[in-house]
């Protein structure tokens, strides 16, 4: 069978996870629902507001999202650029890369927020795969995206540039509720590390 066709296994085991972690969130919205969110979700700020902070939790934010769309779309992208990268560059270093990426992004965001003062709550994967979209823009870079709003072709590479500069923009000017600084951490991060294999000769591209 063509392998488009098949899910490598760290990108179907990453996805199960994040359902069965939002599965239990979502079907016990009280006290347990509330209790993982608690443990979980990466809190940065002041104690007498109720924010505690763990080094875990760079980790285990990742795995919970906010509602199904958060979700959904997360996934649907780990999918679609998660298996290309899991085939060329292994398993274990895909998963190296994935988690490299996601503690980066939430490093960089927790950094931000807190010289600005503020407090943070930073759950969802999307640190992680902004990671892999830059991955995929630096080793494809001529391989055709087509977007869903507007849905038109665009090369992956200067996806990947207009997107990382969106986020920038957002990220300063402080737009919605959404950690943009931790999707231009995640590209960023997976930029160096992708670039410090290739120094290696561990990857090429």
């Amino acid at each position: 069978m063509n392998r488009y066709f098949q899910t490598p296994p760290v990108v179907k085991n990453l996805i199960i996870i994040n359902a069965l972690v939002f599965l239990a969130t979502w079907l016990n919205p009280g006290d347990l629902g509330n209790r993982i969110l608690d443990f979980a979700s990466l809190q940065v700020g002041p104690r007498m507001l109720g924010y505690e902070f763990h080094t875990y939790q760079f980790i285990t934010y990742m795995f919970l999202h906010a509602n199904f769309e958060h979700i959904f779309f997360n996934m649907f992208a780990l999918w679609m650029f998660g298996r290309t990268l899991e085939y060329d560059l292994g398993s274990r270093r895909f998963l190296v890369y994935y988690m490299v990426c996601g503690v980066g992004a939430a490093l960089i965001q927790a950094a931000i927020t807190v010289a600005m003062g503020q407090p943070l709550i930073l759950v969802g994967a999307s640190g992680a795969v902004m990671g892999l979209l830059l991955a995929f823009g630096v080793m494809y870079p001529n391989a055709t995206i087509m977007l869903l709003i507007p849905p038109i072709p665009m090369k992956a590479k200067w996806f990947v540039i207009i997107y990382a500069v969106i986020e920038l923009f957002l990220g300063w000017r402080g737009v919605g509720n959404v950690a943009h600084f931790a999707h231009v951490g995640g590209m960023l991060w997976g930029y160096l590390l992708l670039q410090w294999w290739k120094r290696r000769g561990m990857i090429r591209f």
